[in-house]
Parts: C-alpha cells; sequence; structure tokens
C-alpha cells in the first residue's frame, strides 16, 4: 500500500502525502499494525524525499533520480528510508524492496534496485 501511496504522490506532483494515504487506506483492509507502518513509511519518505533521492542519485551510477521508472524509484525512497531511518535490518529492507520491484516493476527492476540498495547501504 505504502509503494502504491507514494506512486501516486510522485504522479501527481506531490499532493498531501496523509490526505492520498487515507483516501488509499479506504481501499485496503489491513491490520492496525500494517497500516500504521504503511502510513508512518508514507509519511517518512514524504519528509526526507529529497535527502532520500540524493542518497540514491549517489549510490545509483549513470541514473539520475528523475530517469528512473516511477516504479523503481518508490521502491528505492521506501527502502532508503527504512535503511536509514528505521531499525529495520538491512537484508530484510532489500529483499523486500527486491520482491516490490518483481511484483511492480519491469524485468529488469529487481537487479536494479538490488545494485542500487546495496551501494546505498555500504555508503551509509
Amino acid at each position: 500500500m505504502a509503494l502504491q501511496v507514494l506512486y501516486a504522490l510522485d504522479v501527481s506532483g506531490g499532493a498531501d502525502a496523509e490526505g492520498v494515504f487515507e483516501t488509499f487506506a479506504d481501499h485496503f483492509e489491513l491490520p492496525e499494525g500494517a497500516r500504521a507502518f504503511a502510513k508512518e513509511l508514507v509519511t517518512g519518505v514524504s519528509a526526507h524525499r529529497e535527502e532520500l533521492d540524493e542518497a540514491i542519485g549517489a549510490s545509483a551510477r549513470n541514473w539520475r533520480i528523475e530517469r528512473m521508472a516511477i516504479v523503481d524509484r518508490n521502491v528505492l525512497r521506501l527502502a532508503s528510508y527504512e535503511l536509514r531511518h528505521l531499525e529495520t535490518p538491512r537484508e530484510v529492507a532489500i529483499d523486500e524492496a527486491v520482491e516490490l520491484a518483481r511484483y511492480f516493476g519491469g524485468d529488469p527492476s529487481p537487479g536494479f534496485v538490488n545494485g542500487v540498495l546495496d551501494a546505498l547501504a555500504e555508503a551509509k
């Protein structure tokens, strides 16, 4: 759900994150803990987007953030936020991001996301 909200925010040019989250949340049946975590991810990524984009850009050689596929960019933002601001173990954050990229992205997405996040985690 967090990825879908971030995708919608990215496409819309950065509308109100909490408002968009609540609109999406009405269409998902999530346990309260999962909903709270998804909201934390969305608000955290939104609040730290500039910092996250800078770190992602520095770790993605020859790729500007605005040229990345929207799904890949937002998967990277989610995982980068987890790596930099939460206590999510590195392996968990990267594995979950690769799975999101595999499910929602194109054929090269999982490898691309894995490579960028490995570089980002090493630089951290």
